[in-house]
C-alpha cells in the first residue's frame, strides 16, 4: 500500500479526533504520522518513503534558503543608491531529461527572485536564463546545479 496515502489518511483521522480541520491540524497530525509509520517500519515491507520525504524536506529547506538569500540581494539592490546588478542571459547545461524535472528546475528557478528561465534549447540539454548578479557566469552556473538541480533531481529520481 502506498504510504503517503497511508500517512493522509492518518493525518485525517487525527483532524477527526481533535474535532477541527484546519491546516495546522493536518500537519501536527502528517507529522505525527510520519513518525508513528516511521517507528512501525521494520514490520512495513522495504519502502523508499521514508527516503523520499527527507529528501523533498531537503529540497524545501535548500529552496527557501535560496528563495530568502536572493530576495535580500535583490532588496538591497534596490534600496542602495548605487547599482550593484550585471544583468545577462546564460545557458545551464542540463542534467534533467524528463519533461517534468526540466519544468519543475524551470519553474524553480524563475521563483527565485533576480533570476527567470527564458527558454530551452531544441536538443533539450540547455536551459537559458536571465539572472540578475551575474559577476562570473561559471559559479552562477555551478550554484544552480548544485543548489536547485541536484536536491531536485535525487528528489525526483
Amino acid at each position: 500500500m502506498n504510504l503517503f496515502l497511508v500517512n493522509f489518511l492518518l493525518a485525517l483521522i487525527w483532524a477527526a479526533i481533535i474535532g477541527h480541520f484546519s491546516l495546522f491540524n493536518l500537519g501536527v497530525g502528517f507529522g505525527l504520522a510520519y513518525l508513528v509509520l516511521l517507528t512501525a517500519r521494520p514490520a512495513l515491507r522495504d519502502t523508499r518513503y521514508f527516503l523520499k520525504a527527507r529528501q523533498f524536506a531537503v529540497f524545501t529547506l535548500i529552496f527557501f534558503r535560496e528563495m530568502i538569500v536572493s530576495s535580500l540581494r535583490v532588496l538591497y539592490d534596490v534600496i542602495t543608491p548605487f547599482e550593484h546588478s550585471r544583468p545577462g542571459v546564460i545557458g545551464i547545461p542540463l542534467d534533467a531529461t524528463t519533461d517534468l524535472e526540466i519544468t519543475l528546475l524551470a519553474n524553480v528557478i524563475t521563483l527565485t527572485p533576480g533570476t527567470l528561465s527564458l527558454d530551452l534549447s531544441p536538443d533539450r540539454t540547455t536551459l537559458y536564463i536571465h539572472a540578475m548578479f551575474i559577476d562570473e557566469p561559471d559559479a552562477l552556473r555551478r550554484e544552480i546545479k548544485e543548489n536547485l538541480e541536484r536536491p531536485l533531481l535525487e528528489l525526483m529520481r
